[in-house]
C-alpha cells in the first residue's frame, strides 16, 4: 500500500473514531453504519482522483459532489432527479429537514430519537468533517491542522453529552488523530531514505524510519495517558464536580425556582415503546368509581408552530404541599376527590411524573419540581420515575353539558396564548373548521361537533400506516386523506379549535389501563395516548376524545345538547364498562407499530415531520443501494480510469541510472504505442523502434518538431535494447506527451472521444487476464499428485 493510500485510510478512520463521541446523543447507533459506508465512498473517490491525478481543487470538488449525491440518495431520493441528483425540490427538502432537525435538537433530551432531521445533521456533519480532514491531511499533505475539524466534531459531542464514558470517547478520538499523525510521519520519513539508522528489513522501502516511528508511538501513548488521567485527578476530590452524578439534570437545582430546559417529556416512554413485547409501565390503585376516566397525564403541549406541538419553556418551582386549584375552575362545578397510588416499573425512566389531572396533592420522594401552568411535575438533577412509588390526590371534575355551553369567553391573556396559530398554517384548516361547526350555538357546541366529526361522522379511519406528508401542509393532508392515529387526531382538533378562537392544547400520557384480579389497574405500553384539551371558563381545561374507537368519550360530550351527534355504539363510553379492555388503549398506534414510529409518545411524532422518525437501518439500505448505483454508473468510465492511471505510471519514472533508463524508456514507448493504437494506428511488433517511429510520423501526419520527439523516444528505446550500457535520456515523458497530443489533434472529435472512453488498447487487460489464467492452469497441472497421472497402457 502506498503512503498516500495509507494516509487516506487513517484520515477516514480518525474521522469515524471521533464521530463515535456522538453515539450517546441518540438512542440508535445504526446511523454510524451508514456513516461508515458513506465516508468509505468519499475516501475512495478522493483516492481515485489523486491517482488519476486531478488537480487538488478538482479532487476536493469531486469528493464534495459525490458526498452531496450520497446524502441525496439517503435522505432526499424522492425529491431528487433520478433519485440521485439534487434539484430545487431536494434542496428545499434539505432546508425543511435541517429546520426540523434543529427543532428536534432543542426539543429532545439526550438520548434523542434518530429522526430524519437529526440523522441528516449527524451523518452530514460527519461527512463534512471527513471531507475537511481528507482535504487537509491527504490532498494538501498537512495532517496536523486536520486536528482542528476533528476537535470541533468532538467538542460538539462532548458539550452535549453527559455520559460517564466521555473519557473513553476522548481516548478513541485522540487515538485516531495520533494514528493520522503517525501515518503522515511514516510517509515523510520513508521519502527521506536511510537517515536515522539501519532498518531491520534492509530490503524494505522504509529503512531508517522504524526507530523514530517507534519512539513516536510511545510518546503518543504516554501523551494520551496523561491527557486522560491528569484532568480527572482533582475532580475525584471535588464534591459536586464533573464526575458527580448529581450534577446532571435540568433546572437550576436550588429548589426555589428556575426554568425547565427544552427536554422531551416522553423520551423514556418513547424508549419503552421501542421494545417489541408489550410491558407494564405503571400499576395503580385508585378510589375512582369510574375507571374509564382514569387518564394519566404526563404533560401538555401548548407551543404550536404549524407542524408540531411541543411543551413551552416554563418556570418551575419547588413542589408545594398543596397544589393550587386548576385555572378557570369555579367552586360550583361538581367534583370529588380521588386518591391514586401509583407504582412505576423499575425499567420505566420518565422525566415527567404521570398523574391524573388535575392533581391537588402529590406525595413523592426525590427531586421533583412543579410547573404551575401545566400542573405537571418534572424531575430535577437526573430524577426520573424508575421504580417510583407515589400517591396523588386529584379532582374528578364532572361538568355538565349545560355548564360548558354557558361558559363565558376565556380571559384575553389566555386567549392570546392558546389560540395562536402560525401564519403558515394552510387556510384549509380554518376553512374546514368553520364548515364542520357551521350553525353551532356556542364554543362548546363547536368543540363537540369537531370531536364527533373526527370520531363518528366525518369518515375518518384509524390507520397507523398512513403517511400525511411533511411540513406545514401536513394537517391539511390529514384532513383530506382522513386516515391517521391518536397524534394526528388530537393535533388536528386542537389546531382547528384554535382557529375558531377556542383555547386548545394537546395532552400526552396514558389512556385508562386494564383492571386486574387483585383490584389494581395495569397500565401498559399499549395505553400510551394523546388527546386534546380545550379551555372553558368556569370549568378549566377539559378533555375531548376525537380518535375513533380509542380512549373513552367523555360523558359531557354525549348529552343531547343542540348540535351534538349521537356517538357510535362501537365507541367506549362512560357507562359502557367498568373495565376498559385493550380497546380502551390507543391501539396499534401505541403497540408494536408505535414502537417503530414513535407516534403517541412524543411531540416529535407530529402530524408531519420532514423525514419522519425512521430507523438507522432505513438510512443504511439506501446507502447500500447508492453504492450499487455508483458501481453501475462507474462501469462505463472504467476504461478511461484504467488508461489514465496506466499513463501516469508509465510516464512517472526517472532515468538516472542504466537500470532506470530501461525501466523508464520501455514503458514510455509502450504508452506511445498504445496511444497511437487508441486512435486507430495498430501496433506492429515486427518493426524496429526506428521504423515504428517513422510509421507513427507518416500515419499520424506529424510535424517536424513532433517527428523529432518521436525519434528521440525511439533512440532511447534502441539504447535500452542494443547498447551494452544504456545512456539515460532526459525528457522522454514530455516527448511522449507531445506526440500523443499531436496524434489526438490530427483526428476527428469522435475518434478522440472513443480513444478516451473506449480505448482499443484496453484489450491488453483481456490478454493479461488470459495469460494469467493459462499460467494458473499450468501451475495447477504441475502440482497435481503423481498418482493421478496416467502410468501408461496396460498389456
Amino acid at each position: 500500500m502506498s503512503g498516500q493510500a495509507r494516509l487516506a485510510l487513517c484520515a477516514a478512520a480518525a474521522t469515524l473514531m471521533t464521530a463515535c463521541a456522538l453515539l450517546p446523543l441518540v438512542d440508535q447507533p445504526t446511523w454510524l453504519f451508514t456513516t461508515i459506508l458513506l465516508v468509505g465512498v468519499q475516501t475512495g473517490v478522493g483516492a481515485a482522483a489523486r491517482r488519476v491525478p486531478l488537480a487538488r481543487p478538482l479532487t476536493v470538488a469531486a469528493q464534495a459532489l459525490v458526498t452531496l449525491m450520497l446524502l441525496t440518495l439517503v435522505f432526499a431520493r424522492r425529491q431528487a432527479v433520478g433519485g440521485l441528483v439534487p434539484g430545487p425540490d431536494a434542496l428545499r427538502y434539505y432546508g425543511d429537514l435541517l429546520q426540523q432537525g434543529s427543532d428536534d435538537v432543542s426539543r429532545y433530551a439526550i438520548p434523542a430519537p434518530l429522526t430524519g432531521g437529526i440523522g441528516l445533521m449527524l451523518i452530514g456533519g460527519v461527512l463534512v468533517i471527513g471531507l475537511l480532514v481528507d482535504t487537509v491531511a491527504v490532498t494538501f499533505r498537512s495532517a496536523a491542522p486536520a486536528g482542528l475539524p476533528l476537535l470541533a466534531l468532538y467538542s460538539v459531542a462532548a458539550g452535549l453529552s453527559d455520559s460517564g464514558t466521555d473519557w473513553l470517547f476522548f481516548l478513541v478520538a485522540a487515538a485516531g488523530y495520533l494514528m493520522l499523525l503517525l501515518a503522515e510521519s511514516r510517509d515523510r520519513l520513508a521519502r527521506w531514505g536511510r537517515v536515522f539508522g539501519t532498518s531491520r528489513d534492509p530490503g524494505g522501502p522504509q529503512d531508517g524510519a522504524v526507530a523514530p516511528l517507534r519512539a513516536g508511538r510511545r510518546l503518543g501513548a504516554v501523551a494520551l495517558g496523561v491527557a486522560v488521567l491528569v484532568p480527572a485527578i482533582p475532580l475525584f476530590s471535588i464534591q459536586g464536580g464533573l464526575l458527580d452524578a448529581a450534577g446532571t439534570g435540568v433546572g437550576t437545582g436550588n429548589g426555589r425556582g428556575g426554568t425547565i430546559s427544552a427536554v422531551n417529556p416522553l423520551v423514556s416512554l418513547r424508549d419503552s415503546l421501542n421494545v417489541e413485547n408489550d410491558r407494564q409501565v405503571l400499576s395503580l390503585r385508585t378510589t375512582a368509581g369510574d375507571l374509564s376516566d382514569m387518564y394519566l397525564r404526563i404533560v401538555s403541549l401548548d407551543d404550536f408552530d404549524g407542524t408540531t406541538w411541543k411543551p413551552s419553556q416554563r418556570h418551575v418551582v419547588a413542589l408545594p404541599d398543596v397544589l393550587p386549584p386548576p385555572a378557570g375552575l369555579d367552586p360550583d362545578v361538581e367534583r370529588r376527590t380521588v386518591r391514586t397510588r401509583i407504582t412505576a416499573a423499575d425499567w420505566y425512566a420518565q422525566d415527567w411524573l404521570p398523574m391524573p389531572y388535575p392533581p391537588s396533592r402529590v406525595s413523592v420522594s426525590g427531586n421533583w419540581r412543579y410547573e404551575p401552568v401545566g400542573m405537571t411535575l418534572v424531575g430535577d438533577h437526573g430524577q426520573d420515575t424508575r421504580g417510583e412509588v407515589y400517591e396523588v390526590r386529584s379532582l374528578d371534575v364532572q361538568p355538565t353539558a349545560a355548564e360548558l355551553a354557558a361558559a363565558p369567553r376565556a380571559p384575553a391573556a389566555l386567549r392570546r396564548e392558546y389560540t395562536k396559530v402560525p401564519a403558515r398554517l394552510p387556510e384549509a384548516v380554518a376553512r374546514t373548521a368553520e364548515e364542520v361547526t357551521a350553525g353551532s350555538s356556542s364554543r362548546y357546541d363547536a368543540a363537540v361537533r369537531l370531536q364527533d366529526w373526527f370520531a363518528v361522522n366525518g369518515g375518518f379511519r384509524y390507520d397507523t400506516e398512513v403517511e400525511v406528508g411533511q411540513g406545514p401542509d401536513a394537517i391539511a393532508n390529514f384532513l383530506r386523506k382522513k386516515q391517521g392515529f391518536c397524534v394526528h387526531f388530537s393535533f388536528a382538533m386542537a389546531a382547528m379549535a384554535r382557529t375558531l378562537g377556542i383555547p386548545a392544547r394537546v395532552a400526552v400520557g396514558f389512556a385508562p389501563g386494564t383492571p386486574q384480579a387483585d383490584g389494581s389497574v395495569s397500565v401498559s405500553l399499549k395505553d400510551a395516548h394523546a388527546w386534546p384539551e380545550l379551555y372553558f371558563e368556569g370549568v378549566g381545561w377539559t378533555r375531548f376524545e376525537p380518535t375513533p374507537t380509542r380512549g373513552t368519550v367523555p360523558s359531557y360530550t354525549q348529552s343531547n345538547t343542540p348540535g351534538t351527534s349521537e356517538p357510535d355504539e362501537a365507541l367506549p363510553s362512560r357507562g359502557a364498562s367498568e373495565a376498559p379492555s385493550a380497546a380502551a388503549s390507543p391501539s396499534e398506534s401505541c403497540s408494536a407499530q408505535l414502537r417503530r414510529l414513535d407516534a403517541c409518545d412524543s411531540p416529535a411524532a407530529a402530524v408531519a415531520r420532514p423525514g419522519g422518525g425512521g430507523s438507522g437501518w432505513d438510512l443504511l439500505w439506501p446507502g447500500l443501494a447508492g453504492l450499487g448505483v455508483l458501481a453501475v454508473l462507474a462501469v462505463p468510465f472504467l476504461p478511461l480510469l484504467w488508461r489514465t492511471r496506466l499513463r501516469a505510471v508509465r510516464l512517472g519514472g526517472h532515468a538516472r541510472t542504466a537500470e532506470g533508463a530501461a525501466t523508464h524508456a520501455l514503458p514510455a514507448w509502450q504508452e506511445l504505442t498504445d496511444s497511437a493504437w487508441d486512435i486507430g494506428i495498430l501496433p506492429d511488433e515486427s518493426l524496429t523502434p526506428r521504423n515504428a517511429a517513422a510509421r507513427f510520423v507518416r500515419l499520424g501526419r506529424l510535424d517536424a518538431d513532433t517527428a523529432a520527439a518521436v525519434k528521440r523516444v525511439a533512440d532511447a528505446v534502441e539504447q535500452v535494447l542494443y547498447a551494452p550500457r544504456p545512456r539515460p535520456v532526459a525528457g522522454i515523458a514530455d516527448d511522449v506527451r507531445q506526440v500523443v497530443g499531436a496524434l489526438h489533434g490530427g483526428v476527428r472529435r469522435r475518434t478522440r472521444l472513443r480513444a478516451r472512453f473506449a480505448p482499443r488498447s484496453a484489450a491488453r487487460v483481456l490478454w493479461a487476464a488470459s495469460d494469467r489464467w493459462a499460467a494458473f492452469r499450468d501451475r495447477v497441472a504441475a502440482a497435481r499428485p503423481s498418482w493421478r497421472r496416467p502410468s501408461g497402457r496396460r498389456g
